[in-house]
């Protein structure tokens, strides 16, 4: 006999909440997932009226449900946002460039416009090249470093408030974990903000914060959204992943492992005395930057001198070559403005 709907609303439920434990029909649970989410929105001051919001879209669930949500949620508290759907295409054949398609999709349904930006045209190489080149260890350490640039520049093309993105609990989570594995104290307390922003920089949120991997991929399916479920060809060696797999074997054995680890990241704090990276604009590029050269442009540099490692674990001796190069063209200015 199925079970009754924990809201007694007289319906059969038809799943069992991760997170709660609850058993709910399928209309209460739309109702309290996006309740949940709004709540995060008000209480975290996430958008005000009148803002320009970019959604980061990649085709996958998480920035489908995000963008579904938003333009719902937009619509329903009368949030007063102008949405955009901003895609960056990495570079990934058989990947992004299927992904994209779904993407594409995603402004038709929603009527929500698009703007896609490629690595190839901001640094010009293509993922597929930087693999080629680096080979399938520290790759993602480029994706990452330059989608995160990506992002602001596209955000700074589309003049937009703030940037939404698709990170949910588990992804958190899996960040602390990562954080305390790396001793990256720095970190451990900015990585679990809901809003991440610096004086001069766009503003990103994140709206999924608390809610469950597994209840973002129920309602999709229940909502019968489209989206594409594939991994990216390169991430099975992602350092990332051996954090996903002990967090997930964590929570086979306590189902609120994810949670838990997402609150001890936020009640974490930082030691008087600990060092925290200065934001800043890098000297080169001018985007956000906790050095004087920002991370992009020194992975950057290292590809196209042929050294592609020259960027990866302490960038020292980048910084060394990349200044020495500096000085180098401006003795030859001063000597080009000696009048002899």
């Amino acid at each position: 006999m199925p079970a009754s709907c924990s809201t007694n609303c007289g319906r059969d439920a038809i799943l069992k909440r991760p997170k709660t434990g609850d058993k709910l029909c399928k209309e209460c649970f739309f109702l309290a997932f996006e309740t949940e989410i709004h709540d995060t929105i008000i209480s975290g001051k996430l958008f005000k009226p009148g803002d320009k919001v970019a959604i980061g879209a990649s085709g996958g669930k998480d920035s489908t449900v995000l963008a579904y949500i938003l333009k719902t949620l937009n619509e329903r508290y009368k949030y007063g946002l102008d949405l955009f759907l901003l895609s960056i295409n990495e570079g990934i054949t058989g990947y992004r460039d299927d992904s994209l398609k779904t993407v594409t999709q995603n402004r038709d349904d929603y009527g929500i416009p698009l703007k896609v930006l490629s690595y190839e045209e901001l640094y010009g190489w293509t993922m597929d090249a930087i693999v080629a080149e680096i080979g399938r260890k520290n790759n993602c350490t480029f994706c990452g470093v330059f989608r995160r640039q990506a992002l602001d520049r596209g955000a700074a093309l589309l003049r937009v408030n703030c940037i939404a993105t698709g990170h949910n609990a588990d992804d958190i989570a899996e960040t602390v974990l990562m954080n305390v594995m790396r001793g990256d104290i720095a970190r451990l307390q900015r990585c679990t903000s809901v809003i991440t922003a610096g004086p001069d920089s766009i503003m990103r949120c994140k709206p999924l914060k608390y809610a469950y991997e597994k209840e973002i991929v129920m309602y999709a399916y229940l909502k019968r959204l489209v989206y594409f479920s594939t991994e990216c060809i390169y991430a099975p060696d992602a350092y990332r992943g051996h954090a996903r797999a002990f967090l997930k074997d964590l929570e086979k054995i306590r189902p609120s492992a994810i949670i838990d680890v997402l609150h001890s990241g936020e009640q974490l704090q930082v030691k008087d005395g600990v060092k925290m990276p200065e934001r800043r604009n890098c000297t080169r590029c001018g985007f956000i930057s906790s050095q004087e050269i920002c991370k992009a442009c020194i992975l950057l540099e290292g590809l196209n001198r042929g050294l592609p490692k020259l960027g990866i674990g302490k960038c020292s001796k980048a910084k060394k070559i990349m200044s020495s190069d500096a000085n180098n063209v401006d003795k030859r200015n001063r000597l080009q403005n000696i009048d002899f």
